[in-house]
């Protein structure tokens, strides 16, 4: 059983230090290139010019709770709801640049716990993720090496997958909006909860064992070095099912290439398209331990690839899923995606002047903190449902207790990386590496 629970800890931190180091790798190219630069300040403009006298007119329109019973356009915005998203894709970037792993799974919580919807939330940062991916996103071999044929027919199971997840998020919130936030806090305390105590136990090991731990952008380092020249069992018993058509792919590792059945691929895009469609995490965190530790795909070849899923996946399922039925809140997703930005070079400067076992010790916490927000809120929703015996009162209770947990760990963390950095902006000069 822990030989499984390790095996499955390493499985997800691996993906979730691979999708940081691609949010890392956008981040900077898009502030690096002032076209791109110049083209985030379109997209962000009708945000911030567009909004404030629309807002006005429709203000007493609007539920108590952002989000309410219905869905709303990209055209809703007031000013404070544009700074709100801004600090939460801040403290989002903050956790992905100094920590290097699992930033974005924050910012579905953040949201809820902010007063969106489930399921705007889910759309919204899918979203985000779609316009990061568009702007910083350069395909070509010096990423990776992009296997056509293997991203293609990923790509297939993808597509349907996220169709199945955006379809079901949608179903439950025709069904009941309560059910739907039901569903997706569930999903994501399960998540949260085994990344997070997995991460704990990391800490804790590598703490009392007094190892040296590198920074590497975060605790998960060791389980982010470059894989996939040498294979498991389980990569060599999928690779030798012979279902034709077979793919082939990595002739830079094997002479020949290796070769793998559409089926596990298109099987594998389905979980990946799933979890994206239900999740709004855009499926990245799970691409590269699919394809390193149960495909056999070598990790050049899964740079490359996980790239190329990335660009399509989000962007099928956050327009024909989500934006198509108005689960996207387009202001929300630019502030979003301005903070991050800003917040993933400022975390990777800080990983230069920090010791790794500060950084580990900090995601493990910014993990639990998330599971602790999505678990407290569940009982309240079962208990609006009535499913479980709880009074409203009660059912608050838990609530706040989670979204002040949620919060206090967060801001707490950014403020102490944002302190760090400015105390050491002197040393980072130094070495020439601000951004």
């Amino acid at each position: 059983m822990m030989h499984f629970f390790r095996q499955w800890g390493r499985f997800m931190m691996s993906g979730a230090v691979a999708h940081a180091r691609w949010e890392q790798e956008v981040s900077t190219r898009i502030l690096r290139d002032k076209k791109r630069l110049f083209i985030l300040l379109l997209l962000t403009l009708p945000a911030v010019l567009g909004g404030i006298a629309f807002a006005q007119e429709i203000s007493n329109a609007l539920p108590e709770v952002l989000g309410g019973k219905k869905a709303y356009s990209p055209a809703f915005y007031s000013t404070g709801i544009f700074v709100v998203s801004i600090l939460i894709g801040l403290g989002a970037g903050l956790i992905t640049g100094c920590i290097g792993a699992g930033g974005g799974f924050v910012i579905a919580p953040a949201l809820m716990s902010a007063g969106i919807k489930g399921i705007l939330a889910v759309g919204t940062d899918l979203f985000h993720i779609f316009a990061k991916a568009i702007m910083g996103t350069v395909m070509h071999r010096k990423l990776g090496n992009v296997s056509v044929p293997l991203a293609v027919t990923f790509l297939i199971g993808a597509i349907l997958g996220a169709s199945a997840g955006g379809y079901l998020n949608r179903l439950l919130y025709e069904i009941n909006p309560v059910l739907s936030d039901a569903f997706i806090t569930t999903i994501y305390a399960l998540m949260l909860g085994f990344l997070g105590i997995y991460a704990m136990t990391d800490f804790l090991k590598a703490r009392r064992a007094g190892a040296a731990v590198e920074t590497t952008h975060g605790g998960g380092g060791a389980h982010a070095k470059d894989e996939g020249a040498e294979m498991g069992d389980l990569p060599r018993k999928l690779q030798a099912v012979r279902i034709p058509p077979m793919i082939t792919f990595d002739y830079d590792f094997t002479p020949g290439g290796r070769s793998i059945s559409w089926v596990f691929l298109v099987a594998s895009g389905a979980l990946v398209g799933m979890a994206a469609g239900i999740m709004g995490v855009g499926g990245g965190f799970l691409t590269f331990p699919i394809f390193v530790y149960l495909l056999g795909v070598s990790s050049m070849t899964t740079v490359g690839t996980d790239i190329f899923q990335i660009v399509f996946t989000a962007g099928y399922a956050s327009v024909s899923q989500y934006a198509i039925y108005g689960f996207i809140f387009y202001t929300l997703a630019m502030g979003m995606l301005l903070g991050s930005l800003l917040g993933i070079q400022i975390g990777a400067l800080v990983t230069k002047v920090v010791k790794g076992i500060t950084i580990r010790g900090f995601y493990a916490m910014a993990v639990l903190a998330g599971f602790v927000n999505r678990i407290f809120a569940l009982p309240g929703k079962l208990s609006e449902m009535e499913v479980v015996p709880l009074s409203k009162q009660t059912g608050d209770l838990f609530a706040d207790i989670g979204v002040y947990a949620f919060f206090i760990v967060i801001a707490g963390f950014s403020i102490w990386v944002i302190v760090t950095f400015l105390k050491n902006l002197r040393v980072l000069r130094g070495e020439e590496v601000i951004a």
